[in-house]
């Protein structure tokens, strides 16, 4: 049997509906909500088939809890499930062009789903996550993400060390992001078969995964890290930095 979940929020459920929308079961609607956007929701959930309903407010926030649902929520069966032993295929379709993602331990949905919508952004290939030590695809990540856990493969792995290794036999280079690195991010080459690795938020990078990686390397912060006593970039905020500078890379003729 399917696992059930409920995802709410407007990007989420439209995004669903969009690409996803065999994994949809049924749409709940706010009663007398007067949002355009809910309307067209309700309207694309009909014309897929799938049933809509209006019912009120306190219905909506019984189901989600503190959730903000926006005015409607979806009941989802889990979408497409990808695993390891995917990553070979997806590397070989990107044809020396995969752009992957690893983060070691991302705890907090919020930051994990806006790191889905970097990768989305950025046109990853893939995001690939431990099954332990590490925040899943929930509805606060889809909710956050706003759409982007349905369009972009999210790979749980059992052991990202050797996942690491793996990668690294398909031709695939690894690059940690560790602010005491003596090389910038801006002088490395992501034009190829890359994976970006970033830490947790609490802290970065394990022993295990820095040994893994070809090299460490390091956003410049001119600024510094004094002052305020920031230590580093939120890992959501470096996530977005690191991809756009191999999509700028890959974009330059």
């Amino acid at each position: 049997m399917s696992q059930k979940q409920w995802i709410a929020g407007i990007n989420a459920v439209s995004a669903a509906l969009e690409n996803d929308a065999e994994h949809v079961r049924e749409v709940l609607i706010e009663a007398g909500a007067k949002n355009p956007r809910l309307t067209e929701i309700e309207t694309a959930a009909r014309r897929l088939d799938i049933d809509a309903r209006r019912v009120t407010a306190q219905a909506l926030s019984g189901i989600v809890g503190d959730l903000r649902h926006q005015g409607v929520v979806a009941r989802y069966a889990a979408a497409k499930t990808w695993h390891e032993d995917d990553l070979e295929a997806m590397v070989a379709a990107a044809e020396g062009r995969a752009l992957l993602l690893l983060l070691d331990g991302v705890q907090d949905p919020h930051n994990f789903g806006a790191c889905l919508r970097s990768a989305a952004a950025a046109g990853a290939t893939a995001v690939i996550i431990p099954k332990d030590k590490s925040v899943q695809v929930n509805a606060t990540v889809r909710k956050t993400s706003a759409g982007a856990a349905d369009s972009v493969p999210v790979v749980p792995v059992t052991n990202l060390a050797r996942t690491m290794r793996d990668l690294q036999a398909l031709g695939v280079w690894l690059y940690g992001l560790a602010g005491e690195a003596d090389a910038s991010l801006y002088s490395i080459d992501l034009r190829g078969n890359v994976a970006l690795v970033l830490g947790g938020e609490a802290d970065g990078l394990r022993r295990l995964t820095r040994e893994n990686c070809d090299q460490l390397v390091k956003i410049p912060m001119p600024g510094g890290t004094g002052g305020a006593g920031v230590e580093s970039l939120n890992v959501s905020v470096a996530t977005g930095v690191t991809l756009f500078e191999a999509v700028r890379q890959r974009s330059v003729k």
